[in-house]
């Protein structure tokens, strides 16, 4: 399908992709669209483990579990607005489900490359719209790419085929990925499952609203800045991201395809975290290196901190020196603590080297092109979310007119007099040089790490719980700094939900924004209005407890570099403490 590059052309490609995917859907058989029956009911209680057992003897087929799923995921839809392909005739197609047969052993006389091929079978996957399946469209959002099919499909996707996964759906992203909502002409927005008023964070946004609504067992999604992490944050959902070459990555697309000094990463979502613990072991069981050549061989290592009772040190990062965390997100964090204190770990507060300095080398190498590879890809009339919009129109100040907004914006707002001096295209020589220091950061931080003996840092995923539609403009992607902060260091980092917004516990006290001019007490002065940066103001304007009440509030672990398992193993201990003090995290979509 071949559209030009005006504005008429891009509302017709717009409309031709949303077509198709009614289409799509409108020409599934009847029974696609009836209630859950209460056997399907049972089929979305399984684990990964137990639905791959049941298929393999025979208890349970995959058409069943994919008719469980996609009645689902259709529900997701109309709810969410998530979705951008489906392929659940298809998916039951690839040899390891469609030589499938009731009673057959699959594992009988096998060797061991055959039951690693099938080692996820039966298992619902969805797939973010920047991951290539061959015969489907990979937009990122874009008009663009509207009607290029794949050629082929990613390591992941022949990874995940190979071990019988049922590779059901493609998820919504923005346009651009580099976002706080997904949002893209092409398909619109996606909703919060919690609150349709709310986004579902970026750029992995579709996938989480699919995950929390429960029609996949698995996402694959991708993250530069925290497109897993905040998404799983802002919609109840466990994620973790991974140090680059720890998970099949390639035949992943990017709006900054060639860009090292930050790597996009893909990397795996769940609805819970047993499963996302199980899936990611199977996966590197099938050994994607020999799918992905950017794949670092590093076979699974188990980690047995939790069931050792061993304690273990923590440290908490409480602000990343741009925005302190609103109060809900903060309560989310602090019951942590006190959940893992009580279990008699070593708590203490960190202070790492200075996160606004590492952030300010990340944002120079991300858009080190001065944004131009992401305007490169609009086609006449598209539009970008309005926070990139933002960004792109100061980047491409002329550099002496920066300079004076700088020097003027100074005193006021000297972060964002900074950036506005720093964030200019850079020569190759710069780039370099940006390397380096990012090196020279990331062996402070380590340095610093090992010199407090600490097992993992733990932080807020973002200062915010999830957005209302339309607010990002005001916060800004600056305001993702407690995830991006990790992927300039390249370490794996995991969400996982913790409690809710409770506008009886969360609200801003009147005097945050009138504060008395006396007090009595004691305690230090409590951080006011006042006394924020500009930019923290701009984050605290659109923060509302009352409207926010009800929605997920998670917290982010983090590990050294390629130590997913451990920083599985972390997620499970704060999970279990959580659990033991407050009760578990209950999803209640």
């Amino acid at each position: 399908m071949l559209f030009s590059f005006s504005p008429s052309a891009h509302q017709r490609a717009c409309a031709w992709k949303q077509q198709e995917r009614q289409s799509k859907i409108d020409a599934l058989p009847a029974v696609y669209c009836a209630p859950l029956s209460l056997s399907e009911e049972k089929i979305h209680t399984l684990s990964i483990s137990q639905l791959v057992a049941q298929c393999r003897s025979g208890n349970i087929s995959p058409s069943a579990i994919m008719l469980a799923y996609a009645k689902k995921t259709l529900i997701a839809q109309e709810k969410t607005n998530c979705l951008t392909d489906i392929m659940f005739e298809e998916s039951l197609l690839i040899p390891p489900v469609a030589n499938w047969g009731p009673g057959v052993d699959l594992d009988a006389g096998a060797n061991e490359s055959v039951n690693r091929e099938r080692s996820l079978l039966g298992v619902p996957i969805s797939i973010k719209d920047t991951v290539d399946i061959k015969g489907h469209d990979t937009t990122i959002g874009y008009s663009k790419y509207v009607g290029h099919p794949a050629s082929s499909s990613s390591a992941i996707v022949r990874l995940l085929q190979d071990a019988g996964a049922l590779v059901l759906s493609k998820t919504t992203v923005p346009a651009g990925l580099l976002a706080l909502e997904t949002f893209s002409d092409v398909f619109g927005p996606t909703n919060n499952p919690y609150n349709p008023a709310f986004s579902v964070g970026a750029s992995t946004g579709g996938g989480t609203a699919l995950l929390a609504c429960g029609g996949s067992k698995i996402e694959i999604g991708t993250d530069i800045a925290g497109s897993v992490r905040i998404p799983a944050h802002f919609c109840g959902i466990w994620g973790l991201k991974a140090s680059a070459g720890r998970f099949p990555s390639w035949g992943t697309r990017s709006p900054l395809p060639g860009l090292e000094a930050i790597p996009i990463v893909a990397s795996p979502m769940a609805g819970n975290l047993a499963d996302l613990r199980e899936f990611w072991k199977r996966v590197v069981a099938c050994e994607p290196w020999q799918y992905d050549h950017t794949c670092v061989p590093l076979p699974w290592r188990n980690v047995d901190i939790h069931d050792e009772g061993r304690k273990l040190k923590w440290g908490i990062v409480w602000e990343d020196s741009t925005v302190p965390p609103s109060p809900a997100c903060k309560r989310a964090l602090s019951m942590v603590v006190a959940a893992l204190k009580k279990q008699g770990h070593e708590v203490v507060d960190f202070h790492p080297p200075s996160a606004w300095e590492g952030l300010k080398i990340g944002y120079q190498l991300l858009f080190s092109d001065g944004g131009h590879q992401l305007k490169s890809h609009l086609t006449a009339g598209e539009k970008l979310n309005a926070a990139v919009r933002a960004l792109l129109s100061m980047l491409s100040l002329p550099k002496l007119f920066k300079r004076v907004l700088a020097f003027l914006s100074r005193t006021s707002d000297p972060a964002g007099a900074e950036l506005l001096d720093i964030m200019t295209t850079k020569s190759t020589l710069e780039v370099r040089e940006l390397v380096a220091q990012r090196d020279a950061y990331r062996a402070a931080w380590l340095d610093r790490w090992v010199g407090e003996g600490l097992d993992f840092v733990l932080t807020v995923p973002m200062a915010l719980p999830a957005l209302e539609h339309g607010k990002s403009e005001k916060t800004g992607l600056v305001c993702a700094g407690y995830t991006f902060l990790f992927s300039v260091l390249d370490y794996p980092a995991g969400v996982l939900p913790i409690t809710k917004v409770d506008r009886a516990l969360d609200s801003l006290p009147a005097s945050f924004f009138s504060p008395s001019p006396l007090s009595n007490s004691s305690q230090p002065p409590q951080p006011t209005y006042d006394g924020l940066s500009p930019v923290a103001k701009a984050v605290y304007s659109v923060y509302d407890a009352d409207k926010m009440h009800g929605l997920p509030l998670g917290v982010q672990v983090i590990g050294r570099r390629l130590e997913e398992e451990k920083v599985l193993e972390g997620m499970q201990v704060v999970e279990d403490a959580v659990r033991e003090m407050f009760g578990g995290f209950d999803g209640g979509v």
